[in-house]
């Protein structure tokens, strides 16, 4: 695995609840904070800067939702005060698609992608930064660059805040990677589980107490 100088967090890293502001309804649903907040927001600033100094033309950034949408908010807030390489501002374009793929805990390798044809058509010859929450077993991201490709984009590179380390993956690595994490079910930061704990500012292990009371 490799990627252009992700965080790499072992399996036991990780703090005590205690020692963080956990909403009341979600204490009993957690195992421990394994990514807190103002390092996540620390570790998006400095992606910017190095995402800016690869870019030398307008950009279509791609926001995956809905578990992406936090980390997309914040990083194109610090892409517009970094330089591009001529050291000039980078003019930004927004695009929002949706990927489907988790049912509880597990993804179902069936993936569903939700684009416009007219937006689709519009990438051509332009530069795409798309901009995932997690990347698991790489199956939902090489679908939709696939997909993208089709539409003839000058360039495609992947942002991605999370890298599972796991043997279900298919090898794939994003051009950008926020932290490398343990094959473990996080949540929070906007990252759901059956659409609960995206108001979690970190993120966390969700327990098995957890995956109980919110499965479907």
């Amino acid at each position: 695995m490799s990627s252009k100088g992700c965080i790499d967090i072992k399996d036991q890293d990780g703090y005590d609840l205690e020692h963080f502001v956990v909403p009341p309804h979600y204490e009993k649903d957690l195992e421990r904070v394994l990514v807190p907040y103002g390092l996540i927001r620390d570790r998006i600033s400095k992606l910017a800067q190095t995402i800016a100094k690869d870019c030398q033309n307008p950009v279509v950034a791609c926001c995956v939702l809905k578990g992406a949408h936090g980390f997309f908010a914040h990083l194109v807030e610090d892409l517009k005060k970094c330089k591009n390489s001529k050291g000039g501002s980078i003019p930004l374009s927004f695009e929002f698609i949706k990927a489907l793929s988790y049912e509880n805990d597990q993804s179902t390798g069936n993936v569903s992608i939700s684009l416009k044809e007219d937006d689709l058509k519009a990438f051509k010859g332009k530069d795409l930064l798309i901009v995932e929450d997690i990347v698991d077993t790489g199956k939902t991201m090489v679908a939709l660059v696939e997909k993208l490709k089709q539409y003839q984009p000058a360039s495609i590179k992947v942002v991605s805040l999370l890298l599972k380390k796991t043997d279900r993956s298919n090898k794939y690595v994003p051009d950008y990677v926020g932290f490398a994490i343990p094959d473990l079910f996080v949540v929070g930061y906007c990252l759901d589980y059956n659409e609960h704990f995206r108001d979690l500012d970190h993120i966390a292990v969700i327990s098995d107490h957890g995956k109980k009371a919110y499965a479907v």
